[in-house]
């Protein structure tokens, strides 16, 4: 496949054009990222499909609106309407009505409960870490960008960038840890 470059001017004249190569690539390395976030946020399968078709549709239609006035932040503005359109059906999940909580089981509660807990625990230690180690950790695990991209982002090159990620993780482990009062978590 031609090497293509999302965030530039032609990438998204040829999308808003339809060009069938573009748009299998901005489906492919898009919908590989959206479905990487979305799989660390949610469980069921179909509804990660469904946001991710739902996100794609919807860039798409604003690229061919000409609503895109910067190239270079359409990875921003794919993972900002993904987001959006994540709170949309998990509202829209959470309208439905559900079973009776009494029939669900107490270990589904508990887990529920601890995941929630460590979500929490996991998002304070995020917040007390260096700008550096959190924009090292949202580029690679939250964006799953690629590494060159974040390498030439970070003026750094790949050797360093492990090591920043490994110590990024080691921090957010260590403060983890002094938070819930427990040994360092694997992350």
């Amino acid at each position: 496949m031609a090497e293509f470059v999302p965030s530039n001017a032609a990438y998204l004249e040829r999308l808003a054009a339809g060009d069938q190569a573009v748009e299998q690539h901005f489906g492919e390395y898009f919908g590989r990222r959206l479905a990487l976030k979305l799989r660390r946020r949610i469980r069921s399968v179909q509804l990660i499909e469904d946001i991710r078709q739902e996100t794609l549709l919807r860039v798409l239609a604003s690229i061919r609106a000409g609503e895109i006035k910067h190239p270079e932040r359409l990875g921003a503005f794919v993972n900002s309407v993904c987001n959006n359109v994540l709170r949309e059906m998990v509202r829209g999940e959470e309208r439905r009505p559900g079973p009776d909580l009494a029939a669900e089981s107490r270990e589904d509660i508990e887990s529920a409960i601890l995941g929630k807990e460590q979500r929490e625990l996991v998002a304070a230690a995020l917040d007390e870490l260096p700008l550096r180690d959190r924009e090292v950790l949202r580029l690679v695990l939250f964006e799953a960008r690629d590494r060159r991209e974040v390498c030439r982002m970070l003026g750094v090159d790949a050797a360093h960038l492990r090591v920043l990620l490994h110590r990024a993780l080691a921090r957010v482990r260590e403060l983890i840890a002094k938070r819930s009062g427990k040994d360092a978590p694997e992350v």
